[in-house]
């Protein structure tokens, strides 16, 4: 059995604070911990252009990026496998996920589509009335689920483009470039904002107390015969995600990361007879357990009760 934590590695100015109490409230889940083998992997989103747990989860998946590709452009293709979508191996494969984008503090904040109950109809509904304008922009959209449209470029366009979920936790200002590449997409969202503003379908959300659905955000950009085979790491069983650490490690609310993991040891780990295969997550890496080695050697090669606060707290 594989289990993946994403949030489960607390930032690194907290990490070693929290330790004490992370023994106290997962006993059993820190004695894996303490006798694991650890392997850490570096997971910048700056580089990867996603978030850690998405580029654990296009590594899981053998993706391999292609010279001037970020970690990221697998993602598309990825939906595609995970969903059973119909894509052309050899073709890239490009999506735009239907959005809500709203002024922030610090420039303006992504709603992503899994927060905003979108209906088939509704995403049916705003693809129609795009319709004129991307008669001229170069690009051609069709639906591809009720949150995404599957996007045709023009020839030559490859922009690096972040992941809804990395720009969701961070800002849209942080990813939406001004580069010249990117302009024909730009002032294609700028008229569908502009036209879906006071579209029928945002008024009867803005009615039902819903946000309305402004804005598209582009990603993806590789083949999907670019992924490979799902690594085994779970002896066929597929990974089992537990997403409950995630919300409070993002807002740094560490009295709730801790309750939450109080209640995984209580409710997930307690009733496991061995440890699984783990993956934590946090901000910008990776740490992969494996349990320890058994019989007499073990005692000898056994990694220092004390060696999981090392990588946990970034000190790797």
């Amino acid at each position: 059995m594989q289990i993946v934590l994403p949030g489960a590695l607390p930032d690194a100015a907290i990490a070693s604070e929290l330790a004490s109490h992370m023994e106290k409230s997962a006993p059993r889940f820190t004695g894996w911990l303490g006798r694991a083998q650890a392997a850490v992997t570096s997971a910048d989103p700056a580089e990867t252009f996603c978030t850690p747990y998405e580029y654990w989860l296009l590594r899981h998946h053998g993706f391999e990026a292609r010279a001037g590709q970020r970690a990221s452009a697998g993602l598309a293709a990825l939906l595609a496998r995970e969903t059973g979508a119909a894509s052309e191996l050899g073709e890239p494969l490009w999506l735009a996920q239907l959005v809500h984008v709203a002024p922030a503090r610090d420039g303006a904040a992504l709603i992503p589509a899994s927060e905003l109950a979108i209906t088939p109809e509704e995403s049916a509904l705003l693809l129609e009335a795009a319709g004129d304008f991307l008669a001229d922009s170069g690009f051609a959209i069709t639906p591809f689920d009720t949150t995404h449209w599957r996007v045709g470029p023009p020839p030559e366009y490859r922009p690096a483009c972040a992941s809804p979920a990395l720009v969701s936790i961070t800002s849209v200002n942080d990813w939406w470039t001004q580069d010249a590449e990117g302009r024909p997409w730009r002032r294609l969202v700028n008229e569908l904002q502009m036209l879906w503003f006071d579209h029928p379908v945002n008024q009867a959300r803005e009615a039902r107390g819903l946000r309305p659905v402004n804005s598209l955000w582009l990603y993806g950009g590789a083949r999907p015969s670019q992924l490979g085979t799902p690594d085994a790491a779970g002896n066929g069983e597929p990974p089992r995600v537990l997403r409950g650490l995630q919300g409070p490690a993002l807002v740094q609310d560490w009295g709730s990361w801790l309750q939450e993991l109080e209640r995984l040891e209580h409710e997930e780990f307690a009733a496991l007879p061995d440890m699984p295969r783990l993956v934590l997550t946090g901000r910008d890496r990776i740490v992969e357990l494996s349990p320890g080695r058994k019989g007499f050697l073990a005692r000898l090669l056994a990694p220092r009760k004390q060696d999981w606060r090392r990588w946990c707290s970034g000190h790797d």
